[in-house]
Order: C-alpha cells, then structure tokens, then sequence
C-alpha cells in the first residue's frame, strides 16, 4: 500500500476569499491541522502554506497553494518534487459543482470536469493518475444557462447559514475519510467515502 503523504487542499489565497465555495479544499485543510495541532506558514519555494500533522506512518504534510486556482499544480509539482514523492502519495481535496452539498466522491484518477485547478495539476504532472476528494458544493441553476450565467458567483460566494451544520457534517467526514485512507488505503476507504450520507441533509 503506497502511504499517503501529501494532502493538497484547492482553493485561492486572501481573506476575501475565506469561506467561499471555492475554498472548501482549504476548509478541510485547516480543520484537519486544527485536529492536529499543525499551524501553516507560508514556504516560497512550494508556492503555498505548509503545515505538518501525525508522526511516524500517519505523518501528513498539508498544503494551501498560493497561486490561485488556475496555477494549483505549480505549487503541487514543487512540492512532490521538493520532498521526494510520486503523484501516488499525493491527495488533492477540491469543490465539485457537479455534487449537491452532501456528497463526497474519492477516484485514483480521471479528468478536470471543468475545475481549474484540477486542470493545473494534470498539467504540471503531466497525467491524470493521482487521487482526488470532491466536496460537493451544489450548483447555481438545474439548466445549462444558469449554471453557466451564475457560476462564478456561485463559487466564489459564501455558503448560507442554513448550510453550515451540513458543511460541517461534511468537513467531519473528510477528517473521519483520511485516517481511513491512511489505515486501509485508498480503494477501501472510498466505499465508505463515496457512500456517506449526511444526517443534516
């Protein structure tokens, strides 16, 4: 079983963009330190903040680039490349549009499905095989218009109050998934991953 070592959570740098949809991958981030007692600090040469949780075999680096979105895989390459590691040992933890707030879908592989930052990553690793969590964050509009029309107010908007026991639910189960994927590897932990129902919803 190949160890995790790095989880890479998307999303854009500056407080303007703290709590937005978009940054659900830094909100797993920084929930998964606050467990841990890891603190970020910013680390020029990997292009983003850097914390460092577990010891031993459940030792995790954690990393928000700093690039913005649609340059994630810069700060991702230099960091696999800086420590050592193989797109195999690497996790990234991203928004999906296409996934109502709720759901959660871990694959070892696949394309962008429209998300930037995914499509940065697959470029600056040159392949699609490496492993990433979709947080669903829901969509603005059932028809392709609105969809297209409200997207990036959707993403880079807040979410409702009334979302938060459900987002937190959510955030709970991405902390509970990768101690899973750390004891039982990736294709064990993503049946339960990928079958998680929340009770708020």
């Amino acid at each position: 079983m190949t160890p995790l070592m790095l989880l890479v959570g998307l999303g854009n740098p500056g407080s303007k963009y703290d709590g937005t949809r978009h940054n659900v991958g830094f909100m797993a981030l920084d929930r998964l330190a606050a467990a841990g007692s890891g603190s970020f600090r910013a680390n020029t040469k990997l292009h983003g903040d850097l914390a460092d949780i577990g010891r031993g075999d459940r030792r995790l680096r954690l990393l928000k680039p700093q690039t913005y979105m649609n340059d994630s895989g810069r700060a991702i390459r230099a960091s696999l490349d800086w420590f050592g590691w193989t797109p195999e040992q690497l996790l990234v933890i991203v928004d999906d549009m296409d996934l109502p707030l709720g759901r959660l879908r871990l694959r070892l592989n696949g394309g962008a499905g429209g998300h930037n930052g995914l499509r940065s990553t697959i470029a600056h690793l040159g392949g699609e095989a490496f492993a990433r969590l979709r947080i669903g964050i829901g969509a603005p509009g059932t028809s392709s218009e609105e969809r297209k029309e409200g997207t990036v107010g959707h993403v880079l908007g807040n979410f409702h109050p009334a979302e938060r026991p459900l987002l937190d639910e959510v955030l709970q189960e991405v902390e509970h998934g990768i101690g899973l994927i750390q004891r039982q590897g990736f294709e064990r932990a993503g049946n339960r991953i990928n079958s998680f129902r929340p009770d708020a919803a």
